[in-house]
């Protein structure tokens, strides 16, 4: 399958997380809400890196690449609280788009510390996705 099609599932997930996370955080405290959420994901990582047998990391791993998803695993987790704090506060449907500025963030920050390369067509829908966040979420 094609990396495309990965990241339009991730994008349909994703969607999915805003509505079963606003009715998930119901009369329940936000940050309990997101432990909640990272223990039902840890057993489903473990159950499908259990049953692919994939528990070995390859010998010749650093520490930097283990570092850099620890770092990834706090961005996440910090990610997570404000979101649920934040669809606790507002509708979805106003929480999901600024969550998807994500995107946004992401293009600049591959820009200045991945060193990828600035396009017309990366500019042009950066500017499209800051423009449809403004436009859903702010009056």
């Amino acid at each position: 399958m094609s990396w495309q099609l990965f990241a339009l599932g991730s994008a349909f997930f994703a969607g999915l997380t805003a509505i079963f996370g606003k009715l998930g955080v119901e009369g329940l405290n936000s940050n309990l809400a997101t432990l909640i959420r990272t223990l039902v994901i840890l057993v489903m990582t473990v159950g499908i890196v259990s049953a692919r047998g994939e528990w070995l990391l390859p010998k010749a791993v650093g520490l930097r690449p283990l570092a850099f998803l620890v770092l990834s695993g706090l961005a996440t987790g910090c990610s997570w609280l404000l979101y649920y704090r934040a669809l606790q506060l507002a509708p979805a449907s106003l929480v999901a788009p600024i969550d998807k500025l994500s995107v946004a963030f992401a293009i600049v920050l591959a820009v200045l510390f991945l060193g990828e390369a600035v396009t017309l067509k990366l500019i042009l829908g950066g500017l499209f996705i800051l423009i449809g966040v403004l436009i859903l979420a702010w009056p």
